[in-house]
């Protein structure tokens, strides 16, 4: 898709239901890259990570490692206005995690799928308690 469509015209929240679905594959791609296991533990690993608490926990430790093009994007998504909250979430963690959301589908949809996986990877190191690694 790339520089074909005026990304400016975007609102952070169509950015943030594309970066739904981006954010969860690749978070799945990078489970299960890293060993065969049965489907269960398959989805504990990635609902660890996958859910409005942790993203909101990642995003807060990646704006220092965003780009101002980033952050901008991503405090967009943060002070967006959804229809819905998430039932098992803080309105904040909602928030945060739509900025984390917008981040990548915003990232997506520039074909920036390196950097996507750049911050997959921290994503599961903040989640799994290693967010100083990688630094």
């Amino acid at each position: 898709m790339g520089e074909s469509i005026d990304l400016r015209t975007y609102s952070p929240l169509t950015f943030a239901f594309l970066g739904d679905a981006v954010y969860s594959l690749y978070i799945r791609d990078a489970v299960v890259r890293k060993g065969n296991m049965p489907s269960h533990k398959l989805h504990k690993k990635t609902s660890g990570i996958v859910n409005a608490r942790a993203q909101a926990e990642a995003m807060d430790a990646l704006m220092e490692h965003l780009s101002e093009e980033e952050r901008e994007i991503a405090s967009r998504g943060i002070g967006a206005k959804p229809e819905h909250h998430a039932k098992n979430a803080s309105p904040a963690d909602y928030h945060k995690a739509t900025g984390l959301e917008a981040l990548f589908g915003y990232l997506y949809l520039k074909g920036r799928h390196e950097r996507i996986r750049e911050l997959t990877e921290r994503c599961i190191r903040i989640a799994e308690g290693d967010a100083a690694d990688g630094d």
